[in-house]
């Protein structure tokens, strides 16, 4: 304690449960700091991944579902993940294995950039698939 007064400075316990205790003589201030700084510069180069989100309809025709294979390429190549879903109304619960071919045709579509991580799931009256960006991009 003496020597960290004389020095203007402060005793820091590094490791309170060996024995003896380990201290440290340093400035405290200044350490805290210095960590938060790094905190924030590691926080500022992470990538947040958003999950941006298509809808289908199970009647959609081969020009719409291109105009939303190329959204989602476009999501898919600046990182994001995508999820595909169809709502099923009224009598399109009797066919639902339809919309799981549309499915399935959407995911060709955008094969080369995209990966399925969760194939198409029937919840309720949706059919959901989540698709991430394949390693390659």
């Amino acid at each position: 304690m003496r020597l960290a007064e004389e020095q203007d400075l402060d005793l820091v316990k590094i490791a309170a449960n060996a024995t003896p205790p380990v201290c440290k003589i340093m400035d405290y201030g200044k350490y805290r700091f210095e960590t938060m700084k790094k905190q924030k510069e590691a926080q500022k180069n992470q990538k947040v991944v958003e999950l941006k989100e298509i809808r289908l309809s199970m009647t959609i025709d081969v020009g719409d579902l291109n105009v939303k294979a190329r959204q989602a390429q476009k999501f898919l190549s600046s990182g994001n993940k995508v999820k595909v879903s169809i709502r099923m109304r009224g009598r399109q619960n009797a066919h639902s294995s339809l919309g799981v071919d549309v499915m399935n045709r959407f995911f060709e579509m955008v094969q080369e950039c995209a990966v399925m991580e969760k194939k198409p799931m029937f919840e309720g009256r949706n059919i959901l698939m989540i698709l991430a960006p394949s390693k390659a991009n």
